[in-house]
């Protein structure tokens, strides 16, 4: 029985987090802490002459907790430092509902070689 309670626990734990799946054609350097990244949302352009080097999807595991919008985009800022895209494009995004309790976005990875925080775009909102 007590085996039993704490696998059970375990795998509650292990699933609260969001479900992300990501694809790279190509890894560039990563990028440092001091690297800017740019999060262009629905609205915003991707400038004329980056190039596009992967795409991800944050999801519902089932038990999600901490998977706001925000939380999502500071992943997929970890996920573009690591391989060396300065813009998240938000390319697909489902708000919250009856079905799940997380934000559901999809999101393009590129590199752009022009100064990144002259770009229009989405602004973390601190608490």
């Amino acid at each position: 029985m007590k085996k039993t309670l704490i696998i059970a626990i375990t795998l509650l734990l292990v699933s609260c987090g969001a479900h992300v799946k990501s694809s790279f054609s190509e890894q560039l350097k990563p990028l440092t802490i001091e690297d800017k990244v740019a999060f262009l949302d629905l609205k915003h352009q991707v400038p004329e002459n980056s190039k596009k080097i992967g795409n991800a999807r944050f999801g519902d595991s089932g038990f999600s907790i901490d998977c706001d919008f925000n939380t999502n985009l500071i992943s997929a800022r970890k996920l573009a430092r690591a391989n060396g895209a300065n813009i998240v494009k938000v390319i697909k995004k489902s708000t919250p509902d009856l079905w799940s309790t997380c934000y559901r976005i999809t999101v393009e990875f590129y590199y752009y070689s022009g100064d990144v925080t002259k770009l229009e775009q989405y602004q973390l909102q601190i608490n």
